[in-house]
């Protein structure tokens, strides 16, 4: 096929039908194709997922299941999802996950999850079982790809903290110790004598670190809730560190007893709602016994509903007594968010840096925070833009 022809038919595709004289007529794959565009993007066209019509779903979930099978089978996944979240935000179509057969129809991801989350208190008792199904798939993917970096990280940093001079075999540290004793080489023998061992950390019986997620479950913050969860329930597993998972918006809900299974945590949050950053941190301020060894990850975009003066004092209160507080402005791969940047500037001035973290560089900070790095130098360094001098 020519550029020329080439370049044609995709205008087409973007345009639509009005454009068959000024580009070229469809046939074969690329006319279904135009249809399943069409579909959701023209919705006064005849084959509309509307029915020419906006408004309720009617009989025409059916067509809406059809559709769902011939988008995945034209499109690649990360477009696919994208097509869902257009068919769900621009044509009202959040009913179709309210039906048990649309969700069997529905590629899994991050966003579905959130929409079932969003509407777990209306679905059907018939769709319930159908919709776990659905967040199990994705929760255990998920699992899949950041449980082990997330052990790894953490239990390295950990494992480092702390070094001992009398270490057993399995806790030596060898690159150390080598560079402690080459003075100590042996030329007869081409090796090291190593007068001075040098360990990691003995495990300690009780926890090193207590973590607190505070994670904000407005409805722009759906995605990062998602992870959150996942990240809490993985690090509630590792016997070292101590977790806890707060969710806000105008009330406090502790679901650190449900950490141990993501999806009931998951149904345990209620996204949508007002926010009170202050109350949610004044609670977490409660739950803190050892500050120096307590790190604060408030997940938030900041914009508060309550008094934003006293959350300045908690946040000032909490830094000068030890407390490693940061704050994510988003935990997603959505791109830059949407945040307060007068508060987020107000909270780095006081020692609390603010930034937007994807999902692949959470287990990496958390490593950095538990080794009591500069937070605003991992974030440079991890090409992370922060708040602070804002």
């Amino acid at each position: 096929m020519s550029t020329d022809t080439e370049r044609q038919r995709r205008w087409r595709l973007v345009l639509g039908g009005e454009a068959d004289q000024s580009c070229c007529s469809l046939t074969g794959a690329d006319l279904e194709m135009d249809q399943v565009l069409a579909a959701l993007y023209a919705p006064d066209s005849e084959g509309s997922l509307q029915g020419g019509r906006r408004g309720g779903m009617g009989q025409s979930a059916p067509k809406v299941a059809r559709w769902l099978g011939d988008i995945r089978k034209y499109f690649p996944s990360s477009v696919v999802h994208v097509m869902q979240k257009d068919a769900l935000d621009r044509l009202g179509m959040r009913e179709m996950l309210l039906q048990p057969e649309m969700l069997e129809a529905v590629q899994p991801d991050v966003h579905l999850v959130a929409n079932l989350i969003s509407l777990s208190g209306i679905i059907p008792a018939k769709t319930k079982d159908t919709a776990r199904l659905v967040v199990r798939k994705v929760v255990d993917d998920l699992m899949l790809q950041l449980a082990e970096p997330m052990r790894t990280a953490v239990t390295g940093a950990l494992n480092r903290a702390v070094r001992n001079r009398r270490p057993r075999l399995a806790e030596i540290d060898w690159n150390r110790t080598i560079r402690a004793n080459l003075r100590h080489y042996q030329e007869d023998y081409k090796t090291i004598v190593p007068e001075t061992l040098i360990g990691y950390g003995r495990k300690s019986q009780k926890s090193q670190r207590n973590i607190i997620l505070c994670i904000d479950q407005s409805g722009s913050m759906a995605a990062s809730v998602v992870y959150s969860s996942i990240f809490g329930a993985v690090m509630a597993s590792l016997p070292a560190v101590k977790t806890q998972l707060v969710v806000f918006d105008t009330a406090v809900v502790d679901l650190t007893e449900k950490l141990d299974d993501p999806v009931e945590l998951l149904f345990g949050t209620q996204l949508g709602g007002g926010t009170d950053i202050n109350k949610a941190v004044g609670y977490c301020q409660g739950l803190i016994t050892d500050p120096a060894n307590t790190i604060l990850i408030l997940i938030s975009d900041l914009i508060e509903g309550g008094v934003e003066k006293n959350l300045l004092q908690r946040t000032d209160e909490l830094v000068q007594s030890g407390v490693q507080f940061i704050t994510l402005l988003a935990l997603s791969d959505q791109g830059a968010p949407s945040y307060d940047r007068a508060i987020a500037a107000k909270m780095s001035a006081l020692g609390v840096p603010s930034f937007a973290c994807t999902p692949d560089k959470f287990p990496s900070l958390m490593a950095a925070a538990i080794r009591k790095e500069d937070i605003s130098l991992w974030a440079a360094k991890a090409e992370l833009v922060t708040t602070r001098g804002v």
